[in-house]
């Protein structure tokens, strides 16, 4: 009376309930549930024609739309193993991952795969590249054969973003994405009403698992190639999106856009935010065009979020800077997933709860990945005392809400004085003229490090960089401000990430 937990029974129940339900808009293409089932099979059955089999890994070079989507259905339904690629990498750097991954057929956007086309005797492994998905379709003319997958089977590959240095895969399972799929659905209110916004690539942690998610509700996927402010608006009015998700430079990219055409969106626009914290300046933008943000944590090895900023109604009138506080915190583990999270000391005791005492967070449960593919000792260095290490620093509130402080690698250590990073970019972020901030350690003769801001302007603002450091100096300990600060665009992942480790290579870059 036990059958295996997998996502792939949301769409086959859905095929039948909403059969006749919109599931997916791509442009001017519009497909019904049935329909989207059809071509699932079409591409599984065509898949298995090319000779992939269970346990190949099928990789997908592509911006979102139906050819993603769809792979995270068709690949797993024949039991091979989807390996979603970054589409901001280089061909060398794709390469490696395919390479590592031993992908057996690539598919993607034409111009995406240009690139591998130069280095195609670097990735031997990779049999056949397809640019034309609509044509592979067609030939998944035989009738598709199935696979009854394990819950312990592997259904992704995710490589990690290449913030903190060569990417490692991690290993999803038919169980962590169905749990996962479900703990999105439950915290963030989705229904068959919902209509989900594609504004996060579907490459990052499997799109935090809302290809399963909204799937699993018979709710709407739009597909958006790209974040432009101009077509996310226009599809969010047209379409009625209810859902979408983001870093917070998508938030400031859709409120500035909002504020500048006089655009408010009626109630019931949730946003899902991660990454950094959304500062009091962001909150203020997104909450006067309507979009009410919810702030989750979590990283590629945990399927995406882990931990939501649960809201509590009597906060709904404290002042926006008190809001903007009590969203910064990473919050509670999703209440599905059978998880679990603490803040720990170097020997594994939990950090008193202050909001004082720094540690490091730890997770376990259902939504924490399987392992690092191919990499036995990273998985035994990442999962020692029987807990996943995040290498994120964070205080624990008296409430059991954790706040994530800094990375590990990203705290600065100045004349022996502790600095969060965090702490003096919110500051930044208040500036007026602010658009975008990171600081990272610079080295200095007598403290060994001091902080060094990275700062993007508003267009057509103006400040100096000794009237932000004073600016800094007002509203923090001076040892904590920077001691100088560059100008200029800040390099990112495709999710929109800073990428601090670019930034501290230049730190140390002869100067």
């Amino acid at each position: 009376m036990i059958s295996a937990l997998t996502p792939l029974e949301f769409l086959s129940r859905n095929a039948i309930a909403y059969g006749d339900c919109t599931a997916e808009v791509d442009g001017g293409r519009r497909f019904s549930y049935s329909q989207m089932q059809h071509r699932v099979h079409s591409f599984g059955a065509a898949l298995q024609q090319a000779g992939i089999a269970r346990e190949d890994r099928v990789a997908v070079l592509a911006r979102n739309g139906l050819l993603p989507l769809e792979a995270h259905f068709a690949v797993p339904l024949i039991g091979a193993v989807l390996v979603p690629l970054n589409i901001r990498l280089q061909g060398g750097e794709l390469a490696t991952i395919l390479n590592h991954s031993g992908a057996r057929i690539l598919l993607g956007d034409a111009d995406l795969l240009a690139p591998l086309q130069a280095v195609g005797g670097d990735i031997p492994h990779v049999e056949r590249i397809i640019s034309d998905y609509e044509t592979f379709l067609s030939e998944g003319s035989k009738p598709v054969a199935p696979h009854a997958p394990g819950e312990e089977d592997v259904i992704s590959i995710n490589y990690t973003s290449g913030t903190t240095g060569v990417p490692k895969g991690v290993m999803y399972t038919h169980r962590g994405a169905y749990l996962n799929a479900i703990g999105e659905v439950v915290e963030h209110g989705l229904s068959y009403r919902s209509v989900y916004l594609w504004t996060l690539p579907m490459f990052h942690c499997n799109g935090w698992c809302f290809p399963w998610a909204v799937t699993a509700v018979g709710g709407r996927h739009i597909c958006l190639p790209e974040v432009n402010a101009e077509r996310a608006v226009k599809l969010i009015q047209d379409e009625g999106v209810t859902h979408l998700c983001g870093a917070p430079i998508v938030v400031r990219t859709l409120s500035e856009y909002c504020s500048r055409h006089g655009i408010r969106f009626p109630s019931g626009l949730t946003m899902v935010v991660a990454a950094a914290p959304p500062p009091p300046a962001v909150l203020r933008a997104a909450e006067a065009v309507g979009i009410e943000m919810t702030h989750v944590y979590g990283l590629t090895e945990t399927y995406g979020p882990h931990s939501v900023c649960a809201w509590h109604t009597d906060w709904d009138d404290a002042s926006l800077e008190k809001r903007a506080l009590l969203k910064a915190r990473q919050g509670v583990p999703y209440a599905v997933f059978g998880t679990d999270m603490r803040v720990v000391d170097e020997d594994m005791h939990d950090v008193p709860a202050d909001a004082v005492r720094v540690g490091e967070v730890v997770m376990r449960g259902n939504n924490v990945m399987l392992g690092y593919y191919r990499d036995p000792d990273a998985t035994a260095t990442a999962f020692r005392g029987g807990w996943f290490h995040s290498g994120d620093l964070a205080v624990m509130h008296p409430d059991g809400y954790i706040e994530v402080r800094d990375r590990a690698k990203d705290i600065i250590i100045s004349g022996g004085e502790n600095i969060s990073s965090l702490e003096v970019e919110r500051v930044l972020y208040e500036h007026p003229a602010v658009l975008e901030a990171a600081i990272v350690a610079r080295h200095d003769e007598k403290w060994g490090e001091v902080p060094h801001a990275y700062v993007l302007l508003r267009e057509d603002a103006g400040v100096s960089e000794q009237e932000l450091i004073e600016f800094c100096r007002e509203r923090l300990a001076h040892f904590k401000c920077p001691k100088a600060i560059h100008f200029g665009a800040l390099p990112k992942t495709s999710t929109g990430k800073i990428r601090k480790n670019v930034l501290r290579a230049n730190n140390r870059a002869p100067q």
